[in-house]
């Protein structure tokens, strides 16, 4: 079946909808109309063998499960979504509304290989390395038999542990390329996850060059035997044939991954055959009396007893001791990643790596222990070489009379001298170092491919291009020579090995520690099917792998971290856009439910009063100077909740629209706040339904702000009781209530609509695309801004405009531009900027763009103050939320510049002083810091004619007399009711107009609306009384419970 159509549905009828014989015969031919859009259909039993071949796809909509629906590739099925099934218009056929990091869909699909060849066989051929030939013996030498199997040990604890970890993550779901970075970036997140793959890739780079100098040591060795040399015989031959030998094995593996295989499965027959050949050998014992002058007598009761204790001694220039040995063993078994670091090119990476990677530990373990004991029991620490020292039986009498250049401790050839044929030897070490090496220079190029593929360190994208149809990073190959060789040309070994145990090291416990994490938190997608862990044992392997590196060496263990932490802050700083799911989300989660929780059994107490406001202000974007207000009162110190109430009815898709480009809106302008959306019902429902339903335990609102309603004179009558009734139903539910207007209003929604017609929409922003549309809309002629057009970097945008448009012709309004960099942000990859269409079309809109002012306007509350006063006119106590909010902005560094006046009213005149002493002493208990204080009389006087015909005339359309609306009507018998408390707000007004002129906030207690005394127009008359040609001004009414203390 075509995909296309894979969700066509034809109707079978039902027998009511088939009226006459012709209908029924048709029915019969299997002659079915087209089914009515929106109305369900069902099948109906039939005789017709027709209609039971149809297949179920034919008969629904509905999807079967299947994988391809639940892959994050972007040429993945997508089921049928919620919105189709039901009936929604709204939903696209093909959209997909979850946000999705989709991996990358061109992925490589080159050799895939089983459990045995792409496991089991790496990792064995990695873990025998260069210490299997040239230093095991030189383990026993120092750490004797006892400590030699505990190294061993140690070492197979910290690799079991680790496996075990590490197959539970790798049974977690698919594993792709990219190995241990792979593993603990979708485990952790991507900040743990890179840094820690850069410092493997670079631990996998040198282990390659140790390995290498491995080899060159050996083929010295021969080449000395046999009395040849290349240059010097020492650091000289290394430095070449390591170069040349690094160069051949970076080529093998960029050939691809049959040739790398085919060379695997050579070499570790030669292995094999190696240790086969010095077991055979050991227990043949000596064949002639040479080998005994070097020191290997066969099984020998006296030189096991001599050998089962540790001599530790100066060697390669350091007093050698258990933990330094043990440093220079580690590497050796640190293959166990092998199969991980290529699982990508694994078959089936969740059962392989498990497998393969525990049985592969079980022989490497097994043959070292093996290799030590025999080691151990067969050969002396010390011999001369000297035959004639045999006869009288002093060859072993060396340390610390004379030097001995034979023996277990002296020479890294005994190997050769116990194997029954020594140049098989040669041959396994050179096949164990080589491959060693050759797996660890297979795995790095995969690691950066996998790093620069999820774009997390820029430099490395250059590197992870992929060539042929195995996607192979050729140029990852050249960056992996270079390092490599670099570190060759130190050419030596047991250098380099301690600095490569604690990349290692740490790189295991971050594996152990990433098992632990994700089942201690236990996410839902945590469901591995590797069964064998413990959350427990995850733990202490991470807890042995830090400690041990602290042993090796503090000083390289700190190293390591610093460098592990240096390129954890750099991708913390450079917050790339991922969403794997990881472990640290999930902590996120359970750490904020748990606290959640906790917080409901905190009994409330005043001293940790937190402001914890319900701002209602539509969409965020639309009125700024509103959300800027809250956001300087919470700073990321408390609660903040945007309220957006729609009378209208949204589909799902516009609202999870309204949701995305708020948040990135808010992300933008760096405010901490939530965003809720209700729509379908009216304003006062929804508030109502806001105010007692949003937030969550104590994480509730207590202060509700809103905008002043500036247009109740010309609206709608059920608009403003609506809003007046949303006061009531704030103080009903205890919360606290402020207003704030501006001399120019809070709504600047005209400047940030949405153009969804004629407009280039790239996800971030949207323009209108017309001449016409981008500079005039309507009678303002103001640029048509999209809700989501982000501000950011305009100033670093490299396009030349002017911004003379904006507001003048002259100048280049930089502080404009600075004002707005926070409301529209240019993002340099998108193609076509809004300020590119600017410059295109600077000339046509010089002078007819005038939003110099308005952005002025538009951004007041984020703008740096200059000098002036925050006057506080607290009028009556509400439990002190009058004084608290303007002292807290006072604290803001952008109002640090304006002066707390505080204003209070005065009782009598006669006790004027007494009440101001009183009042200051209020203050400073409460430790308000203010400028001036001052006690206001005359409030009770009667207030001038021009006021009283001021307030009048705003009432004019709303007394009974004018034939208003009952909803919306003011009474003779209010006005007589309330005649004394209107008089106080239009001397408040006279007082204000005479004292707070010039302020560049007023903070005013908010005039109290009695239930069922003051009717919502006399209301907004105190209010425009109060406001009108006034500074910005912000009414508040707390809920009368104390927020201020001088308790300590």
């Amino acid at each position: 079946m075509d995909i296309k159509h894979r969700f066509d549905v034809k109707r079978v009828p039902e027998e009511s909808d088939i009226s006459g014989d012709t209908n029924v015969q048709n029915a019969r031919n299997n002659e079915i109309s087209e089914p009515v859009q929106g109305h369900a259909t069902y099948p109906v039993a039939s005789n017709d063998p027709k209609i039971h071949r149809n297949s179920l796809a034919q008969l629904t909509r509905e999807a079967l499960p299947r994988l391809d629906h639940y892959r994050n590739c972007i040429q993945a099925m997508k089921r049928p979504s919620l919105g189709e099934l039901y009936g929604d218009v709204s939903e696209v056929k093909d959209g997909n509304l979850e946000a999705q990091s989709p991996e990358v869909a061109n992925e490589s699909h080159g050799v895939k290989l089983g459990w045995i060849q792409g496991v089991l066989i790496p990792c064995l051929l990695n873990i025998w390395g260069v210490m299997l030939f040239l230093r095991l013996s030189w383990v026993v030498a120092q750490s004797g038999i006892i400590q030699s199997l505990i190294i061993i040990g140690m070492s197979t604890v910290v690799c079991v542990l680790t496996t075990l970890s590490l197959s539970a993550i790798c049974t977690n779901g698919e594993v792709k390329g990219g190995g241990v970075y792979y593993i603990i970036s979708r485990s952790l997140g991507p900040e743990f996850g890179a840094s820690i793959g850069i410092v493997f890739a670079f631990a996998n780079t040198v282990a390659a060059s140790m390995n290498t100098i491995g080899f060159c040591d050996s083929l010295n060795d021969l080449l000395h035997s046999h009395g040849l040399q290349i240059v010097d015989g020492d650091v000289n031959d290394v430095r070449i044939v390591g170069t040349i030998a690094i160069l051949v094995m970076c080529i093998i593996c960029a050939v691809g991954m049959e040739w790398e295989s085919k060379a695997q499965n050579f070499l570790t027959v030669i292995i094999v055959a190696a240790i086969v050949d010095f077991i055979v050998g050991a227990i043949i014992g000596p064949k002639d009396v040479l080998q005994e002058a070097q020191g290997f007598v066969g099984f020998n009761l006296t030189v096991t007893k001599q050998n089962l204790g540790p001599d530790y001694r100066f060697s390669e220039n350091v007093n050698q001791d258990f933990f330094s040995v043990f440093a220079i063993f580690f590497p050796s078994v640190t293959g166990i990643q092998a199969g991980a670091n290529i699982s990508g090119d694994l078959k089936d990476p969740a059962s392989a790596i498990p497998k393969g990677t525990l049985l592969s530990l079980l022989i490497s373990m097994a043959s070292y222990a093996v290799f030590v004991v025999f080691a151990g029991m067969t050969a002396a620490r010390d011999a001369s070489g000297i035959v004639g020292d045999v006869a009288n039986g002093t060859q072993f009498y060396c340390y610390p009379n004379r030097s001995c250049k034979w023996g277990l401790m002296n020479s890294y050839s005994m190997m050769q001298v116990i194997s029954i044929w020594g140049p098989l030897i040669y041959a396994g070490c050179f096949a164990a170092t080589l491959s060693t090496a050759l797996t660890n220079l297979l795995s790095v190029p995969r690691l950066i491919q996998a790093l620069g593929i999820d774009r997390i360190y820029p430099g490395l994208i250059f590197f992870s291009k992929g060539y042929g149809k195995a996607g192979e990073a050729y140029r990852g190959y050249v960056l992996t020579f270079l390092i490599s060789t670099a570190f060759v040309l130190i050419a030596q070994l047991n250098v380099i090995a301690p600095l490569i145990s604690n990349f290692y090291l740490a790189s295991y416990a971050l594996i152990n520690f990433c098992t632990f994490h994700a089942a201690f938190i236990k996410p839902l997608g945590w469901r591995p099917t590797f069964k064998y862990y413990n959350v427990w044992l995850s733990l202490s392997g991470f807890i042995i792998c830090v400690a041990i590196m602290f042993l090796i060496s503090w000083v390289t263990s700190l190293i390591t971290f610093i460098v592990v932490l240096a390129l954890y802050l750099l991708v913390v700083y450079r917050k790339p856009d991922v969403n794997w799911g990881s472990s640290t989300q999930a902590q996120t989660y359970k750490t904020a439910l748990t606290s959640v929780h906790k917080l409901i059994n905190v009994d409330e107490h005043v001293k940790n009063y937190r402001p914890q406001i319900l701002v209602l202000t539509g969409k965020p974007q639309d009125r700024p100077p509103l959300v800027d207000l809250v956001n300087l009162i919470t700073k990321n110190n408390a609660l903040m909740l945007c309220g957006h109430l729609s009378e209208e009815r949204l589909s799902h898709r516009a609202r999870l629209n309204l949701a995305r480009k708020s948040y990135a809106w808010l992300h933008a302008n760096k405010i901490k706040a939530f965003y809720t959306l209700v729509d379908g019902i009216e304003f006062e429902m929804a508030a109502r339904s806001l105010l007692q339903a949003s937030g969550l335990g104590k994480l509730k609102p207590n202060i509700l702000v809103l905008g002043y309603k500036s247009t109740w004179r010309n609206c709608d009558t059920g608009d403003l009781a609506a809003y007046f009734n949303v006061l009531h139903d704030a103080f009903d539910n205890r919360i606290s209530v402020a207003i704030l207007r501006l001399p120019y209003g809070e709504d600047y929604s005209k400047f940030t609509e949405e153009t969804d017609s004629h407009c280039y929409d790239n996800g971030a922003f949207s323009v209108a695309n017309s001449s016409q549309d981008l500079t005039n809309h309507g009678q303002t002629g103001f640029l048509r801004i999209d809700s989501f057009v982000s501000l950011n970097q305009m100033e670093q945008h490299p396009s030349n405009i002017s911004l003379s448009a904006i507001g003048s012709s002259d100048n280049s309004l930089i502080d404009s531009a600075k004002a707005l960099r926070r409301y529209v942000n240019t993002e340099k990859s998108d193609t076509l900027m809004p300020l590119s269409i600017l410059k295109s079309k600077k000339k046509y809109m010089l002078n007819k763009i005038p939003i110099g002012s308005q952005l002025s306007n538009m951004t007041i509350f984020r703008q740096k103050q200059a000098e002036g006063n925050i006057d506080v006119w607290w009028l009556y106590d509400d439990g002190g939320l009058t004084m608290l909010l303007p002292y807290i902005i006072s604290t803001r560094s952008d109002w640090s510049n304006c002066k707390l006046r505080v204003f209070a009213l005065l009782s009598r005149q006669q006790e004027a002083e007494l009440e101001e002493r009183n009042m200051a002493s209020l203050l400073s208990k409460f430790r308000i810091h203010y400028h001036s204080l001052k006690m206001v009389a005359g409030i009770t006087e009667k207030p001038q004619d021009q006021t009283v015909t001021f307030f009048n005339s705003l009432l004019e359309g709303f007394c009974e007399e004018d034939g208003a609306d009952p909803e919306v009507c003011v009474s003779k018998v209010e006005l007589a009711a309330l005649q004394q408390k209107t008089d106080r707000q239009l001397r408040l007004r006279e007082l204000l107009l005479e004292n707070s002129h010039d302020a560049r906030l007023i903070v005013m207690s908010l005039p109290m609306p009695r239930k069922g005394t003051v009717s919502a127009p006399l209301y907004m008359a105190w209010l425009e009384v109060l406001t009108k040609d006034m500074p910005p001004s912000l009414l508040v009414r707390g809920n009368h419970t104390s927020v201020l203390t001088f308790y300590s």
